[in-house]
Parts: C-alpha cells; sequence; structure tokens
C-alpha cells in the first residue's frame, strides 16, 4: 500500500485520523507544484554566472557570522586573537558547505525515489526534477565555494555517512521529507543571517542569498507533501518517521561543525568540543534555528513519543 492509496483505505488504517480534521484540508498538490515552477522560472540562478568568483577575498571580513560560529562567547572564544576568529569562521564555513553538500546528495536520492513511481507528466514530478537541478547546482556552488575560500572540505564522519546510507534505503516518504526539512530549515535560518551581514565576505553573501531564494521553494515543496503523508501515512509508517527523523536530528547535531576544524585552526580539539557543548549561546543559536521546524513538525504529529525523546537529546528542541 503506498502512502496515496493509504488514506483511502479507512480512516483505521490512518496515523492519526484526528490529523485530517486539525490541520484541515490539504491543498492540491498539482497546483502546488505549478506555482513552484512558476517561481522557479523567475526566480532562479546559474551561480558559475551570477557570483564573481575571479574577485579575490576581502582582508579582514568573515566568512560566517561571528554570533553564529560554534565558539562564539565561550571562554575559548574570549582568549582567541581576531585572526584567529577570523580563521575559524572561514573553515566553520567550510564545514558548514561540505555538509551540505552531503545532506544534497542525500535529498537528490530521496526525491528521485519519491517520484519514481509518480505520472512523469505531473507537475508535482516536474517540480521535483526542478528540484534536484536547484541542489545540483547548490552542490556544486557549495564545493566551489570551498575551493575558493582556501580551506580543506570537511566531510562528515564514516558513521554517519554509511548511516545515511542506511537512510537512504529504508527511509519511508514522510521520513523522507522530515529530514529534507532537517537539511534546510536549519541552514536556511543562518544563511538568512549571512546574506544581508556587511561583516561578511561578499562572495559568501552572494552564496547563501541565492541558496536562501530557491530553498524557500524547497521548503515549501518538503512541507506541502509531509503534511499531506503523515495525514494519510499508515500508523506503522508514521510511527517509523517519528523515530527515523528524531534520529536524523541527533545526527546531525553531532555532524554540524567537524572538530577537524578546531585542529586546524590551532586549537585543543577536546577543549573546544567541550566548551561548544556547554555553551547556552550555542544552544540558543541551534534551537532558535530548529524553532520553525520544530513548531511545524509538532503542529503535524512527527514530535511525539521516542522520537520526540530524541530530537531533545539531540539539543535542537527547546
Amino acid at each position: 500500500m503506498t502512502p496515496e492509496t493509504a488514506g483511502t483505505a479507512g480512516t483505521t488504517d490512518t496515523a492519526h485520523p484526528s490529523l485530517r480534521d486539525a490541520l484541515g484540508p490539504l491543498k492540491d498538490r498539482e497546483k502546488v507544484a505549478e506555482r513552484l515552477l512558476e517561481s522557479s522560472a523567475k526566480h532562479s540562478f546559474d551561480p558559475d554566472a551570477a557570483l564573481d568568483w575571479d574577485a579575490p577575498l576581502e582582508e579582514g571580513k568573515w566568512f560566517w557570522p561571528p554570533e553564529l560560529l560554534s565558539l562564539y562567547d565561550t571562554p575559548l572564544w574570549r582568549r582567541m586573537s581576531q585572526e584567529q576568529r577570523l580563521e575559524l569562521s572561514r573553515h566553520e564555513a567550510a564545514s558548514l558547505a561540505s555538509l551540505g553538500i552531503w545532506f544534497e546528495i542525500i535529498l537528490m536520492q530521496l526525491l528521485v525515489r519519491h517520484i519514481y513511481d509518480k505520472p512523469v507528466t505531473s507537475a508535482h514530478v516536474r517540480y521535483a526534477l526542478t528540484e534536484i537541478a536547484d541542489e545540483c547546482r547548490h552542490s556544486k556552488m557549495f564545493a566551489r565555494m570551498v575551493e575558493k575560500s582556501g580551506s580543506p572540505t570537511y566531510p562528515v564522519s564514516a558513521t554517519h555517512h554509511n548511516l545515511a546510507r542506511i537512510l537512504k534505503t529504508i527511509s519511508t516518504t514522510p521520513g523522507s521529507f522530515a529530514c529534507t526539512l532537517l537539511g534546510e530549515e536549519i541552514l536556511d535560518y543562518m544563511q538568512r543571517l549571512t546574506f544581508p551581514d556587511e561583516r561578511v565576505q561578499t562572495l559568501i553573501r552572494g552564496v547563501t542569498r541565492i541558496h536562501v531564494v530557491e530553498e524557500a521553494r524547497h521548503v515549501r515543496y518538503a512541507r506541502e507533501e509531509l503534511r499531506r503523508q503523515m495525514v494519510t501515512a499508515p500508523r506503522w509508517e508514521a510511527g517509523l518517521t517519528r523515530l527515523s527523523s528524531g534520529e536524523a536530528a541527533r545526527v546531525f547535531s553531532l555532524a554540524f561543525v567537524n572538530p577537524a576544524v578546531y585542529t586546524n585552526v590551532g586549537l585543543d580539539r577536546r577543549e573546544a568540543v567541550t566548551q561548544v557543548r556547554a555553551s547556552g549561546h550555542r544552544r540558543e543559536v541551534m534551537q532558535t534555528g530548529a524553532k520553525r521546524l520544530t513548531d511545524f513538525l509538532d503542529e503535524i504529529g512527527v514530535m511525539r513519543g521516542v522520537g520526540r525523546r530524541l530530537w531533545r537529546s539531540s539539543g535542537l528542541l527547546a
């Protein structure tokens, strides 16, 4: 039984019969996709042409707003020189870009799986293919940004890399969209603070602006589809979605900044990781970035049971 047919099999098979009444009527899938396709036609970018990759980096500018850096306002931060803080921003921006590429490659595979059995001429499938094209450009843009910054790439750990391999294989459709939103919305929050910040490198601001504009469509697509899936999915699938999204939140919070960053800027890795974990400022930044998402997931019935406990253990849920 597919998620689409599950909703017609009788309310006893659905995850939460009350959700349909609580959330109101679902929006027409094709109309949503058509609006997103119109927006894509008007507001899409070619990063290779839209950004000045040949311009030199600017002396004394940040690569990420200091308030969003993991060590900001910790005892270690207060001992660091301004030069070392700027260097930390360069490496953390590269770490986040590397994480973003990893997530987008996962997302592209999940989207292809989602549309595999769908009508190929539908607007819903056409928009999914448009989003995959967007994500291809974003991944290339992030890679080029890392190269331009002179930083190394920061792949996730082998454990997390292989956990994602399992996720891509077994993820349910609603689980895929929940994980998509996790990867998009927290970074989106940070990037919305980055692109208007004149303290930040012009190239980084341009990269984040493109990503924010195009990701707004991706978030809308994922939210509408996840809402639909949680109303129509059988109980087992909704339960697995809660569990998998909670585990994804836990992994995401651990992988958000590669600890090698601290070593590469001359800090003691163990001390830095300890202080980041103890930082009230960092916890507030991450929870604020996740709040719009966690409120939405709570509204549609994802934040329940063991899944909610996993979200809380991740540090992303206030």
